[in-house]
């Protein structure tokens, strides 16, 4: 009796739990619901301040309310990109503004495009002869090339800056497949669809080394190219070529090298930065802290300067993430959330189409899903127009093909048009514990596949044909989308990647541009003239909770919180990080991948770090894998 008075005990004390969390959250609902609608922020004379605590993105994840409520750490920040040109561009021509100032202490990085972006909203601040300063404690290629653009370029004593280049080594995981007893069933198209070659070899095959070459070759001018232009000062010959002779020739002071090297212009700490400030924008009168400056932050700045909505609507569909089945997202591209804002769109007088990409690929029955539904609008007879940010690559190709007219940057990753399927057996690891298949069967295909026991010769040739079946298929929508024949297109396909430059040589895009030439060039087709139209972003309502989660974790935009940062072994550790988490991510997919895959190993890791308890997750993951949990 004394033990099920205690089991019940327990049993109360986790039904009074439960229901103290849920009337929590009942609460935190209520209360979101009540205010969950974004003011417009006050607007102060002064600076306009992008403190950029995170990653920009070309479409924030959607925060988990119970996860970011339970979890020890504030959840990474992501800054859309489009909102962060559209502040800089209202600011160089609002007379408020009297400077613009880039906080980048905590800025985790974005694309390359995305970066291109930006630095070229900063030179038209720069432009309407507004001063745009930056202070950071450590900066690395993505902040060093933001910061180029700026009049004035500040690090901290304690920091510097350092170029790294694109690029970099996989992991490559063969051997210890061998080692775990583990066999991995590959099915691909493409010499150089050499997603699963980590799951098969111990290094890099010669067709994959060649194709990263010359893109990682191609995004590396561009970045030298852009910095080199905004900042002519900056010896980047000097930094790239021999950096330790660099970096000693100032006695290891890092921030002395970048200042020497053109990199940064004045060395200072946030203090010192902030009175600086304050002498170009003016002094905060409602704050004693040293340092301090008037300012209106970016998300006051972007409440009181909503987007243009005159005129009739052009459709924007954002493809952000890895494409994936399911309702998944934002910030993963869910194929059914996706097709469904395309579908209930379709009742709306829409102008036009545009489709915006920003995706390594992912799922090929998410992709077709998604594709399917830009084609009902197609064949309303709109313009519909792709626009590619970063990356549009194998998936992310397949869902451009709709597309009459494709637009891309130089510096956009593209094609990998092939795809591929990985399904693991176990049966050597099960014979070396004494346990052995056998059985009847009364077909070749029964029982198939069996992951225990292994799959038959059969079901092997059977999934091997599939794959070239999809792959003919990919081959063919890119074909007839692009005037080809399939041979032509086979031919710069087999799961090859390209920069922008030479997928528009190629004939994978039409033309250099950004969104905006996309949604102009729909509006010409659409016969709409300057301040006809707007662009209307599909499925991109905000949740209602997403104002009073900033609110709950930290998100402060003042200066005054912009004290401490990154230095040089922060940025090594946060590295380390990401590139654990991306391995441990990696292997997994020889376990976790279902179905057919368009995926791209070549494309840059996505910007931004994953949390903590996400790091955590994946590596116990690993451990369950190899047996030791």
């Amino acid at each position: 009796m004394l033990f099920a008075r205690k089991v019940w005990k327990l049993l109360v004390a986790v039904k009074d739990g439960l229901a103290l969390l849920f009337l929590l959250l009942f609460f935190v609902v209520l209360y979101a619901a009540m205010t969950g609608r974004p003011s417009a922020g006050v607007v102060r004379e002064g600076a306009l301040l992008l403190k950029l605590d995170g990653a920009v993105v070309e479409e924030p994840a959607e925060a988990d309310p119970l996860d970011a409520l339970l979890s020890r750490s504030a959840p990474v920040k992501q800054y859309r990109a489009r909102d962060v040109v559209r502040a800089l561009r209202t600011a160089a021509k609002d007379d408020r503004i009297k400077a613009v100032v880039l906080d980048l202490s905590r800025f985790t990085g974005g694309g390359l495009v995305h970066m291109q972006e930006i630095g070229a909203a900063l030179d038209t601040v720069r432009a309407a002869k507004k001063p745009v300063l930056t202070w950071a404690v450590g900066y690395a290629d993505d902040s060093v090339m933001l910061a180029a653009h700026s009049t004035e370029v500040w690090v901290d004593p304690l920091g510097g800056a350092f170029v790294l280049g694109p690029g970099g080594n996989n992991l490559y995981y063969g051997k210890l497949i061998e080692r775990l007893k583990v066999t991995a069933h590959v099915y691909r198209v493409g010499t150089y669809k050499d997603f699963v070659e980590p799951y098969l070899r111990n290094d890099q095959s010669q067709p994959s080394r060649e194709a990263k070459q010359a893109l990682y070759g191609a995004i590396w001018e561009q970045w030298q190219a852009d910095v080199t232009k905004a900042r002519p000062k900056a010896q980047l010959a000097r930094v790239t070529s021999d950096p330790v002779g660099w970096l000693k020739a100032s006695g290891g002071n890092a921030a002395e090298a970048a200042r020497a090297a053109g990199l940064v212009d004045r060395i200072g700490d946030s203090v010192e930065f902030g009175k600086r400030v304050a002498e170009l924008a003016g002094k905060d009168s409602a704050s004693t802290l040293p340092g301090a400056y008037a300012h209106t932050s970016l998300k006051a700045w972007l409440g009181s300067n909503p987007a243009d909505s005159s005129g009739k609507s052009i459709g924007v569909v954002t493809i952000a993430g890895e494409i994936v089945d399911g309702k998944a997202g934002p910030g993963v591209a869910g194929g059914d959330r996706i097709a469904r804002a395309l579908d209930e769109a379709l009742d709306k007088d829409l102008a036009g189409l545009v489709v915006r990409v920003d995706s390594p690929g992912g799922s090929v029955m998410a992709s077709e899903a998604i594709r399917s539904a830009i084609l009902r609008h197609k064949a309303k007879g709109i313009p519909v127009a792709v626009s590619m940010a970063n990356m549009a690559a194998s998936g992310g190709y397949w869902v451009s093909t709709p597309g009459q007219r494709i637009f891309a940057e130089p510096g956009t990753v593209t094609g990998s048009i092939g795809i591929f399927a990985v399904i693991p057996s176990f049966e050597k690891a099960l014979a070396e514990w004494g346990v052995n298949g056998d059985g009847v069967r009364t077909t070749a295909l029964s029982g198939q596949p069996d992951v225990m026991s292994g799959l038959t010769p059969e079901v092997e040739a059977m999934l091997q044909a599939n794959i070239e079946s999809g792959y003919a298929r990919f081959v063919g929508l890119v074909a007839k989308s692009r005037g080809k024949t399939p041979e032509q297109i086979d031919a710069i396909a087999q799961g090859r990647v390209w920069d922008g430059g030479t997928a528009r040589q190629n004939g994978l895009v039409d033309q250099f541009g950004g969104l905006d030439d996309a949604l102009a060039w729909t509006a010409k087709q659409a016969k709409l003239g300057d301040g006809d139209w707007h662009a209307e972003f599909l499925g991109a309502q905000e949740t209602p909770y997403a104002n009073l989660l900033q609110g709950l974790t930290g998100d402060n935009d003042d200066a005054e919180s912009a004290r401490g940062g990154s230095d040089a072994f922060a940025l090594i550790a946060q590295r380390q990080q990401a590139q654990a988490v991306r391995a441990v991510e990696r292997f997994g997919r020889l376990f976790g991948t279902a179905g057919a895959q368009a995926y791209c190993l070549e494309c840059p890791a996505p910007a931004g770090t994953v949390p903590a308890k996400d790091k955590l997750g994946m590596l116990a993951q690993l451990a369950r894998w190899l047996g030791l949990s």
